[in-house]
This record gives structure tokens, C-alpha cells and sequence, in this order.
């Protein structure tokens, strides 16, 4: 296939498309360009590898800093690991891709976006969802698509369909819409408290823009001759698969049946029967195609297990309307809640239960120097004041494996939870500290990032952040059996494993501040998404209910080892002068007092110390320091040394005038240490301020009620 160009109108905005251009040997590949944005992406499939049993599916997400005209820093001037951001894009391609390959396929298949361009008003990880959409087609991979990504933006009272970066964060909404031809496949959102029938609305309005890209790449493979590739599954010997249902099908049942067992109880049942299984077909004669069959493929019982089990409790819902633990479908597991469970060394703790899901989360309360500084990759934002990290050990499943860096997982449900929390937290004017957040999940069964959300809310509270409201979360679940459809409120784990649906929705009692929906079939009706976004409102408050009666508001003081800020705002013109020659005078002040001190580019400062009195000598220092003198102004001040022709005077924390020895008394004064001594407190008069920003006092023409004031002032 040739070069070949398509360009798309959406939206009043031009998609580019070039095929053939560039990476030939890919299986497919695009070049999109939207604005000075361009996303290459492209999609490649090898053959399966032996005993593979799931698809192997890698999706990546490529920054390069040439796309914005940077120079990577650090020793190897090169991109390294991959930043946060970069990972969460990834994941924003894989979650839509992933449910419209044939549950059979087994090829390995990898798809690569690279960014190569940005500008300032195209973010390019929607474009990417996209291309991965139109690589694959291209690439003739079996696949449920065409599949398309839009965000929606809220400015003012509009929905705005791929809004700037500007647009995103002057607005209340962020919310990308992945859908396929048979519905909306992905849901992911930031917002400012909107209510649910807003939050609707956007995924409607962004879902009829997906269908006009639909329809753009159906076009394409028309103008390229090409056809969409549905391969049929292979032929599979079922003789195994059956026995295993005759035997096991009916004791699955039973246990699926027993409400009262407790997920290891569940699960410790479960395996009894696949042993069981296991015994029976060991005890066959040795030509007996069943055991050849278990034999040639070792996972074959293990899948079907999990699919009869997978068939019978989907069933017990559809038809009984009862889950395995003997819930309603909209009924909450019992919540509890603690806060403080650590020593105050650790600022703030919230112990958050569900069910058997524990979340235990900590808060850490920073200077402005804590901030994390984002110079890794190519987003608009340089820096990040709320920090939300996610821990999930092997432990709180009952497993053992070693402990690795935090994987696309852990930072993928972090940043849902600190997405979450964002909108209700207090502005840097009223609380100039970095936070940090650690959820660590000490149990899960089931929506450990929804219990992050509330333990992190517990956390805040207990820690002393005036965040404007407490947040919390639920997670979704469905099972779509044909025209049957139930959500499944709270899922817990076997629920999520085996449903078709994780819908997680946090918010205020105000509205949704955050949301995330993946499909595990190939796309969702409106109506469902908006029964499921409903549905979750009285579970968010339920479970709200139960963390204000734990703490009602947050604490009116922070923990005694949390730093105590002071923030002071200077003349920027004076930034040079208390940081003075190589951050000579800043160290000096930090030294003498033991505080910490953060210049921003406006002048605002910040000390900050454990011990508030060292925190307020260092304010002291820098107002005296950058206060602007009049003469005639009159202080209390202190004799600092002494010279011949007069005597050094420090009237404001580092600051001093001399007062020459005419100067000492309205009368002659012979020697100066006949007048005054190192030590001394006396009053002074700002007599003049000369070419040299040099301070002369005097001690004459003070009326006694100006000294009075100065001593009053002096002890504040």
C-alpha cells in the first residue's frame, strides 16, 4: 500500500491523517496531526507463543521532548523511565483496545504512540486512542472496532469537544469518552462537584462525537479497499471441557449458594471441587482422550473451571437477583472507619473497611519546597501540590511475590484517587503546604482505589486540611446477559473478575468529583451508564455517612510534628537581597533560626519550621530586612558594636544604622562608651537614608510618646 492522506473535519478542527509515510515494517501505522500536535502510532502482531492462555497485549506511550523543542536533562541527556503521566496515557489506549480483541486471540501484540509534535491547544493522548484504533485495522488484526476518543470540556455552561489546555483547566470538567460501534467502551473524569445529570450529559455528548470518528475510519478502509478482519475462533476439542461441567457444575453451584462464607471460605471450597476434578481425571485408563487432553494443556482445566464458575454466578444474579455474599444488587458491604491509628509523627491517618477491603492511608504535610517539580515530560503543568501514591502488597490478597517499583496499576489507581480529591482541596493562598497521601491496601476484595478515595478523605481530615468537602467512592459493576442487565453496586473481588464492568464514581455529597468506567465487553448503551452513575449517588452517601461519623469536619490543629508555615509577601525587587550573593544571607537566616525559607518569583516567602518561635524569628529577620524606611521613623533597637565615631544600632532583625557620636545626646559627648554600651536597648530616629542606602540614626528631637510606641512595638 502506497502513501495516502485523509483529513477529518471534527469539531471545527482539522485530523490529519497520513498512512504509509512513515514505520513500513509496522503491521499498521498512522501519522495524526491535529494543530502542531502529531501522534504516531502504530500496531504490530507476531505469532503466539506456546502455553499462553490470555492475550498479550503491550501498549505504550512515547514522549520524546524534541516534540516540544526541550533538551532532556540529567547526565545521559536522553529520555529515561517513563514519568507518571506518560503511564497513564498508556493505560488510557489499552483500557478502550483491550475489550475489542476476540477473547481467543493469543498473538502477542504491541502497539507504540509516539508523540513527535505538541503545541499549546492539542493535547495529543485522545489522538493517540484514536490512531491505536486505525493502526490496528490497518495492521489486519481481529477487532471488534472501529474504536474512537474525544474529551469533553465544560466552559461555562458548554460542553466543549477537545478542549486546549487552557480550556481544561479554567473548566469544572475533564472527561475523556472512548466508545465502539456498539456503545461507550471508556469512561475517565475529573470534576468540580458536578451533578450526575451533567456528568450524563458529557458522556452522551462526547459519545455522538466518537461515532462521527467511527464512521471517519469505516470511510477510510472503504477509500483503501480494506475490510475490518473477523478471523473465527479455533476449532477447540471440548471432550475435557465437558467432563469437567458434568462433574463439577453442581458442587460450584452449591458453594456459589453458601452466603455465609467468607471469600476464603469461597475460595477454599472452590479448589476442593477442582481437585476433586483433578483426582477424577488422574484415575482414568491412560488412552482415555480426556487425560491426553489435560495433559497436552495444563491450563485448559483451570479456564474452565473459572468459566463454569464465571456461568453460574452470572446466572444466580440475572435470575435470582442475589450475589454470592447474599447482598442486594444496590446494598453496600459494611463500612468502618478510624482515624489517628498512628502516632503524630505521621500528620494524619485514616484506616478506611469495606467488606474484607482495608485501606490504610497517611498524610504528609510539606513545604512549598516539597512540591514536586514535573520537567519529565511534555505536559503544560511544572509542578504538583497534591501527591497521591497507591501501594498494593502481595500480602492483601494472601499472595507472595517480590516487591517491585509501583507498575502501571498502582499508579493508574493513585492517580484516579488523587484526581478525586483535587477539586475539594483548600487553594495554596489558604494552605501553602505540599501533601502527600499514601494509601497503602492491607486487604482487597474488591475496589481498593474507591477505598483509597475515603481512607485519603480520613487521612486529610485527621490531619488537619480545611478541605472544602469530604469525598467518597463506589465502585460499579454490571453483568449483561443478552437483553438482561443488572448493576451491581460496591462489587467486590470475584464480582469485578468476572463481571463485565469496574465503574468507579467518587464525589462530595455536592457532586461527582471524579470517574472511571472500563468495559470488559465491546461498549455500553447511555441508558445503562446513566442507571450506573445514578445508582451509585446513594452508596457514595451511605458510605459518606458512615467516615462524618468517625470525624465530622477536619481538626482544628495539626499534629505538633507537621511544619508551621509562615507566609510573608515581599517587594520582588528584594528577592536579591535576602537571598543575597550565593544564597549567602537566605543560609545565614536558615542557620541562625533552624527554618526553612521558600522564594517564589512574586515575593511570596514561606518559613517554615516544626518549632513555630523559629518559624517567626526568621519572619522577623526578612520584614526587617526588606521593611522600607522613612526618616523619621522610630524604633527600639539594640547597641550591636561600637567605633570611634559612634555606635551601630540592629532596630530590626537584620537591619542596622549607625548613630554618629553628635548624634548620642543634645549635648557634647566626649567618647561614645561614655554614652552607651554593646547590649544597650535604645531608641532611635531614622535621621537619613544616603546615596548608599546606608541608615543614620539619631537619638535627639524623639517625643516620649513616639518611644513609648517603639517599646510596645518591640514586644510584639
Amino acid at each position: 500500500m502506497g502513501e495516502f492522506e485523509k483529513s477529518i473535519s471534527f469539531d471545527g478542527r482539522d485530523i490529519g491523517l497520513k498512512i504509509g509515510l512513515l514505520a513500513p515494517q509496522a503491521g499498521g501505522s498512522v501519522l495524526l496531526q491535529s494543530g502542531d500536535t502529531s501522534v504516531l502510532v502504530t500496531a504490530t502482531r507476531s505469532q503466539a507463543r506456546d502455553g499462553i492462555d490470555f492475550l498479550p497485549l503491550t501498549v505504550d506511550y512515547e514522549e520524546r521532548l524534541y516534540a516540544a523543542g526541550r533538551i532532556p536533562g540529567g547526565i545521559m541527556r536522553r529520555e529515561g523511565r517513563p514519568p507518571e503521566r506518560t503511564i497513564l496515557t498508556s493505560r488510557l489506549i489499552d483500557r478502550p483496545l483491550r475489550p475489542l480483541f476476540p477473547s481467543w486471540l493469543r498473538d502477542d501484540l504491541q502497539v507504540v504512540a509516539t508523540t513527535l509534535s505538541i503545541d499549546e491547544l492539542v493535547p495529543p493522548d485522545v489522538l493517540a486512542v484514536t490512531g491505536a484504533s486505525i493502526a490496528t485495522l490497518l495492521a489486519g488484526i481481529p477487532f471488534n472496532g472501529p474504536m474512537a476518543a474525544v474529551r469533553v470540556g465544560l466552559v461555562g455552561d458548554d460542553f466543549v469537544i477537545n478542549p486546549t489546555y487552557a480550556e481544561i483547566d479554567a473548566g469544572d470538567l475533564d472527561l475523556v469518552v472512548a466508545g465502539s460501534p456498539d456503545g461507550v467502551i471508556m469512561v475517565e473524569a475529573g470534576a468540580n462537584q458536578l451533578p450526575e445529570r451533567d456528568i450524563i450529559e458529557a458522556i452522551e455528548f462526547g459519545y455522538e462525537a466518537v461515532q462521527d470518528l467511527i464512521r471517519a475510519q469505516q470511510e477510510l478502509m472503504t477509500e483503501l479497499g480494506l475490510k475490518i478482519v473477523h478471523e473465527n475462533p479455533p476449532e477447540v476439542d471440548q471432550t475435557l471441557a465437558n467432563f469437567i461441567r458434568d462433574r463439577a457444575t453442581a458442587d460450584i453451584k452449591k458453594i456459589l449458594a453458601q452466603f455465609e462464607f467468607t471469600k476464603t471460605e469461597r475460595d477454599a471450597a472452590l479448589d476442593e471441587i477442582k481437585a476433586g476434578v483433578v483426582s477424577a481425571i488422574a484415575e482414568l485408563a491412560e488412552d482415555d482422550g480426556i487425560r491426553t487432553a489435560a495433559t497436552a494443556n495444563g491450563k485448559a482445566l483451570g479456564n474452565t473451571f473459572k468459566e463454569i464458575t464465571k456461568e453460574l454466578m452470572r446466572r444466580q444474579i440475572v435470575e435470582d437477583n442475589v450475589r454470592v455474599d447474599g447482598r442486594k444488587l444496590d446494598q453496600v458491604r459494611p463500612v468502618s472507619c478510624q482515624v489517628g491509628i498512628i502516632p503524630k509523627r505521621v500528620h494524619g491517618t485514616g484506616l478506611f473497611n469495606r467488606g474484607l477491603t482495608q485501606v490504610l492511608s497517611a498524610c504528609t504535610l510539606g513545604t512549598p519546597g516539597d512540591t514536586q517539580t514535573l520537567t519529565d515530560d511534555l505536559q503544560p503543568d511544572q509542578y504538583k501540590r497534591y501527591m497521591h501514591h497507591y501501594n498494593f502488597p502481595p500480602y492483601s490478597v494472601g499472595e507472595t511475590k517480590p516487591l517491585r517499583a509501583p507498575g502501571r496499576r498502582e499508579i493508574g489507581h493513585g492517580a484516579l484517587a488523587e484526581r478525586a480529591m483535587l477539586p475539594v482541596l483548600p487553594t495554596k493562598h489558604e494552605f501553602p503546604y505540599a501533601i502527600r497521601v499514601v494509601s497503602e491496601v492491607l486487604s482487597s476484595n474488591g475496589s481498593t482505589s474507591m477505598g483509597s478515595v475515603c481512607g485519603s478523605t480520613l487521612s486529610l481530615m485527621d490531619a488537619g486540611v480545611p478541605i472544602k468537602k469530604p469525598v467518597s467512592g463506589a465502585a460499579m459493576g454490571l453483568i449483561k446477559e443478552g437483553d438482561e442487565v443488572r448493576i451491581l453496586t460496591d462489587i467486590q473481588g470475584i464480582e469485578d473478575f468476572l463481571g463485565d464492568m469496574d465503574f468507579k464514581v467518587a464525589g462530595t455529597d455536592s457532586g461527582i468529583t471524579a470517574l472511571q468506567m472500563d468495559m470488559k465487553i465491546s461498549g455500553l448503551s447511555l441508558e445503562v451508564i446513566a442507571q450506573a452513575v445514578n445508582q451509585a449517588k446513594p452508596a457514595r452517601l451511605h458510605i459518606l455517612e458512615k467516615m462524618l461519623a468517625c470525624i465530622s469536619e477536619p481538626r482544628s490543629e495539626m499534629s505538633p510534628y507537621a511544619p508551621r508555615l509562615l507566609t510573608i509577601k515581599i517587594d520582588s525587587d528584594m528577592i536579591g537581597l535576602v537571598i543575597g550573593p550565593g544564597g549567602k544571607t537566605i543560609k545565614g537566616i536558615t542557620e541562625e533560626t533552624g527554618a526553612k525559607i521558600d522564594i517564589e518569583d512574586d515575593g511570596t516567602v514561606t518559613i517554615s519550621a516544626v518549632d513555630e518561635n523559629k518559624a517567626k524569628r526568621a519572619r522577623a529577620i526578612i520584614q526587617g530586612m526588606t521593611r522600607k524606611l522613612n526618616e523619621g521613623d522610630v524604633y527600639a533597637g539594640r547597641v550591636t558594636r561600637i567605633i570611634p565615631i559612634g555606635a551601630f544600632v540592629e532596630f530590626l532583625p537584620g537591619k542596622e544604622g549607625m548613630v554618629h557620636i553628635s548624634q548620642l545626646a543634645d549635648y557634647r559627648v566626649g567618647k561614645v562608651e561614655d554614652e552607651v554600651a554593646v547590649g544597650d536597648e535604645v531608641i532611635i530616629k531614622v535621621r537619613e537614608i544616603d546615596q548608599k542606602g546606608r541608615i543614620n540614626l539619631t537619638r535627639l528631637g524623639i517625643h516620649p510618646d513616639q518611644a513609648a510606641a517603639a517599646r510596645e512595638a518591640a514586644t510584639k
